[in-house]
């Protein structure tokens, strides 16, 4: 088995070396690794529709894509992610994946006196509560599973990157659940309250890994083969935005210029579609507005871009760039 202690924070290139590492490593593989501020959204969820995109983009959070499926979730560097992959066991279903990778790191925990259990099919729980949700991707023979492990994560930054607005969005993605959450360092016996995340990450190594030789870095033709691809797919944002299934937006909210409704349509993360009704004052028809949007990424980013090219007083009887943001990105 390859037991690998990732140094590497790049989230691009941390969900790039999973595919590799199921794909093309022919041995099987634990590994820890942790990414710095992001969210790893599942392989066929609607990003859009998952994150605060206003949030993520004004504090420059990344959002990544992965392989597997499941729901959203927010990594940083006080949550540790682990992974198995192994040879698919023959009649194995996916609740069976969840419990035979999941055991060795419940054992670890329950090892330091942390009581954690597997309740339904892919979340650990302490005491109701849960700090690590877990999702599998298959090729061929062999599956991946991997899991977050919120050691000391910011759950304020988790929800508020997270926080998201269900009722605005009608499509066929898949909307993640909310729970509550936990942190594993709330849960350690006292004499190991001083522990720390990479303190921990070595704990389970060596729980997971007695004696065994752990690497920390790749080859340099595995680097070559990685960084193909994060560039070709993990870093762009066709594969991160642009697999987002079709989607229609709405958002009806009181500005200062009057009552604002806004109405999109969303294919592959570009407006098809653009409707902005109200009972505001205008001197220019709303048409023209409208047509500015239409081709261009439903991001914070290019709507501000588009608001800076125009007077909003002009459509709207008052400025409201600003606010205007907000109400086609909330």
């Amino acid at each position: 088995m390859r037991y690998l202690l990732d140094k590497s924070i790049d989230p691009y290139f941390n969900l790039a070396a999973e595919e590799y590492l199921l794909k093309e490593c022919d041995e099987p593989v634990f590994r820890l690794w942790r990414n710095a501020p992001s969210v790893i959204i599942g392989r066929y969820q609607n990003a859009a529709a998952e994150i605060n995109r206003l949030w993520v983009e004004e504090h420059d959070i990344p959002v990544v894509r992965r392989l597997s499926g499941g729901g959203a979730v927010f990594h940083d560097l006080g949550n540790i992610n682990y992974t198995f992959i192994d040879t698919r066991r023959q009649g194995e279903d996916t609740s069976a994946m969840f419990r035979r990778f999941t055991a060795p790191i419940i054992s670890a925990l329950r090892a330091m006196g942390v009581d954690a259990v597997l309740e339904g099919r892919n979340d650990l729980l302490i005491g109701g509560r849960k700090f690590s949700g877990n999702a599998i991707a298959v090729h061929g023979d062999r599956v991946l599973q991997h899991g977050t492990l919120l050691f000391n994560s910011s759950i304020g930054d988790l929800s508020a990157a997270l926080k998201n607005r269900p009722e605005k969005y009608a499509g066929k993605a898949v909307k993640s659940s909310s729970a509550r959450v936990t942190n594993i360092s709330e849960h350690l016996p006292q004499t190991m309250r001083g522990m720390d995340v990479e303190e921990m990450m070595e704990y389970l190594m060596g729980c997971i890994a007695p004696n065994a030789q752990v690497l920390s870095c790749y080859s340099e033709e595995e680097m070559e083969i990685i960084n193909g691809l994060m560039e070709s797919r993990y870093a762009t944002t066709q594969w991160n935005y642009g697999k987002s299934p079709a989607y229609t937006y709405h958002n009806s909210v009181k500005l200062s210029c009057g009552l604002l409704d806004i109405y999109l349509r969303v294919e592959n993360g570009i407006i098809i579609e653009c409707t902005i009704m109200g009972d505001y004052f205008f001197l220019r028809p709303t048409e023209e507005l409208s047509e500015l949007f239409i081709g261009q990424p439903h991001t914070s980013s290019s709507v501000r871009s588009i608001l800076s090219t125009i007077h909003t007083a002009d459509y709207f009887g008052s400025d409201i760039s600003e606010e205007l943001v907000a109400v086609f990105c909330s």
